[in-house]
C-alpha cells in the first residue's frame, strides 16, 4: 500500500499549488543544459531531484502522467554529486533524473503495475537489466510514469493513457485531447518539462505515437538492442524498450545508456553504439529517401505538415523518392493482432511467476477484473484478455511459422524490398494524427500511423517533431532496416536542427474536469 499512497499524494498535495503559473518555454531545458548546469557547478544533482520534484507536485494533477516518486532518488542524486566533486563521472547521463513506464521493474521498492489495480503490490527484488545499464551511467530513477493499462493490451475501446492506478493521463498542448498510447505518462512527462527524460516501451506505436502527438522525440530501436528482461511484456517478437526526449540528442543519450547485451535475453543482440557519433548537422546530405504515401491519407492536416518537411529535407540535400509503398501492409495488419494476442497469454504468465501477485494468468486476472469492475472496468471491458485467454497461445497452430512469414511480410518483402528496389537509405512518413479527444464512453479515436511496419519487422523508428495542426503537434517517422540507427539518427538530428518544429506547451493554470 505504500505505492499507493504515493500516487495518491500527487492529488492532494497539487490541490494546493493550482495558482502556479503556467509553465512556458523557458522551463524546459535540455539535456546539454542540463549537463552544461551540472559539469560548471551552477546546479547539483540533488537540487535537479527537487526541482523536478516541484515541478511534478505543482502539475502532475492536471496531466496524471507521473504514478510514483522513487524514495532513493534524493539519495542517490547525493551520492553521485559526491563522485562528481571526487572527479569521477560515470557517463553522459550522471546525474540526470530519468522516469520510466509503470511496466518495467525496478528494485527500489517502487511497484511495477502496469497501471493496474490487482499489481499494486508487485514489488519487484531488482531492477530490470535496462535499469542496472541505466544506474550504471549514473542516470537517477526518478520514478515511475502512468501508461495505457497493460500497455493497451485489454480493450478494444480502451483511452489512451488510462489506468486503474494513474487515471486518465492528458495532453498537454490541450487537456481535453488524447496523449495517445501506450508510453502516455513517459511522453507527456518529457514534453510538460516534468522530467528531461523518461523510458517508454512499444509493441507496435507506443513509444512512436505519444511522442508525436506530445511533441517529443521517440526511439524505438532495432529489436533486441534493448534486453526485455524485467518488462512486463505483450510479446517477445515484437516488444522493446525505448528513450523519449525534447531533443534527437537526449533522446539519442538514454539510448546509449540503455542498449547492451544481456545474456538473460536469448533475443539480445550487440549495440553498434556509441550512436551520438551519429548526431550530424548535415546528415541528410546525399540520402536518398523513400515517401511511404500509403502511411498517409487518414489526416489531410497532418498530410499538408508533411509535405513542408518534405520540402526541408529536399533543402538539406536528400533526394526524396515518391510512392515508395509497402504493398504487404494489408497482410500484415491482417495477423498481427491474433499473433500477439497468442503470445500475451504465455508471455504474461511467465512474467507473473516471477511476482509475488496472486492472479498469475490471464484466467486470474479476468477474474480479478471482474471482481474490481468498479475500480477497473468502470470505463472500458476486457476483449482483448479475453480473446487471449481463450487461445491456446504459443500452442496454436503454426504460431513459429506465422510469426516468421508476418516477419517476412513486414522485413524482407516490405521494408528490406522498398529499400533495395529503389537504392534507398531510408524511409518517412507521418507519424500519426493530430491528438483526439478524449473519450472515455466510446474509447480512442485512432486514424492511423507508420509504426506497424518497423514494429512487426524489429526494425528501428524514430519519430521527430514535424510541426503544428493549429495548436497540437504531429511528428514526423523516419525508419530503415535493422541495425540502421546510425542513418536515422543522422537524418532525424539534421532535420530537427534544420526545421526547428518543436514548441514547447504551455499548460494551462486550473484542473481538467473529472473524468
Amino acid at each position: 500500500m505504500k505505492t499507493i499512497t504515493r500516487v495518491i499524494f500527487f492529488t492532494i498535495a497539487t490541490l494546493v499549488t493550482l495558482a502556479a503559473a503556467p509553465l512556458s518555454a523557458n522551463d524546459f531545458p535540455s539535456l546539454s543544459d542540463l549537463r552544461t548546469a551540472l559539469e560548471s557547478g551552477e546546479k547539483t544533482s540533488a537540487q535537479l531531484v527537487r526541482e523536478y520534484r516541484h515541478r511534478i507536485e505543482s502539475y502532475n494533477e492536471r496531466l496524471n502522467a507521473v504514478t510514483q516518486l522513487s524514495d532513493n532518488a534524493l539519495q542517490e542524486a547525493e551520492r553521485l554529486d559526491r563522485l562528481r566533486s571526487a572527479g569521477t563521472v560515470l557517463g553522459p547521463l550522471h546525474g540526470i533524473p530519468v522516469l520510466l513506464k509503470d511496466n518495467i521493474d525496478t528494485g527500489d521498492g517502487m511497484a511495477n503495475t502496469a497501471g493496474s489495480w490487482l499489481l499494486r503490490e508487485n514489488i519487484p527484488a531488482d531492477d530490470a537489466f535496462l535499469v542496472r545499464s541505466l544506474r550504471k551511467q549514473g542516470a537517477i530513477i526518478l520514478g515511475k510514469a502512468n501508461l495505457s493499462e497493460w500497455a493497451n493490451f485489454r480493450s478494444t475501446s480502451s483511452s489512451s493513457g488510462w489506468s486503474a492506478v494513474g487515471g486518465q493521463t492528458r495532453n498537454p498542448y490541450d487537456l481535453s485531447r488524447s496523449p495517445c498510447g501506450s508510453s502516455s505518462g513517459s511522453a507527456v512527462a518529457v514534453a510538460a518539462g516534468l522530467v528531461p527524460l523518461a523510458v517508454g516501451t512499444e509493441t507496435d506505436g507506443s513509444v512512436t505515437c505519444p511522442a508525436a502527438i506530445n511533441g517529443v522525440v521517440g526511439i524505438k530501436p532495432t529489436l533486441g538492442l534493448v534486453s526485455r528482461d524485467g518488462i512486463i511484456p505483450i510479446s517477445a517478437h515484437q516488444d522493446t524498450a525505448g528513450p523519449m526526449a525534447t531533443t534527437v540528442e537526449g533522446a539519442v543519450a538514454l539510448l546509449d545508456a540503455m542498449v547492451g547485451e544481456d545474456p538473460g535475453d536469448p533475443g539480445s543482440i550487440p549495440a553498434r553504439g556509441p550512436y551520438r557519433r551519429h548526431l550530424n548537422a548535415n546528415g541528410l546530405e546525399g540520402l536518398r529517401i523513400g515517401i511511404v504515401r500509403n502511411l498517409t491519407g487518414y489526416s489531410p492536416k497532418t498530410d499538408a505538415v508533411f509535405e513542408q518537411a518534405l520540402e526541408t529535407l529536399r533543402a538539406q540535400g536528400a533526394t526524396l523518392v515518391d510512392n515508395t509503398n509497402i504493398d504487404t501492409l494489408g497482410d500484415i495488419h491482417a495477423k498481427e493482432f491474433d499473433l500477439l494476442a497468442w503470445e500475451f497469454r504465455d508471455a504474461l504468465a511467465e512474467y507473473l511467476e516471477t511476482t509475488p501477485v496472486k492472479a498469475r494468468s490471464l484466467d486470474a486476472l479476468v477474474a480479478a477484473n471482474k471482481r474490481a469492475r468498479d475500480r477497473e472496468l468502470q470505463h472500458f471491458g476486457q476483449e482483448i484478455f479475453i480473446k487471449a485467454q481463450e487461445s491456446r497461445g504459443r500452442q496454436e497452430p503454426g504460431f513459429a511459422e506465422e510469426v516468421a512469414r508476418l516477419k517476412t511480410l513486414a522485413g524482407e518483402q516490405g521494408i528490406d524490398a522498398l529499400l533495395k528496389e529503389h537504392d534507398l537509405d531510408l524511409l518517412v512518413a507521418p507519424t500519426t494524427s493530430p491528438a483526439w479527444k478524449i473519450d472515455l464512453v466510446n474509447g480512442d479515436h485512432y486514424l492511423g500511423s507508420a509504426s506497424t511496419p518497423a514494429a512487426v519487422a524489429g526494425y528501428p523508428h524514430i519519430t521527430v517533431p514535424m510541426g503544428f495542426v493549429r495548436h497540437l503537434p504531429v511528428g514526423l517517422s523516419f525508419f530503415s532496416g535493422a541495425n540502421r540507427e546510425d542513418i536515422l539518427i543522422a537524418a532525424a538530428y539534421n532535420y530537427e536542427q534544420a526545421s526547428g518544429a518543436r514548441r514547447a506547451p504551455e499548460i494551462p493554470a486550473g484542473t481538467p474536469r473529472g473524468e
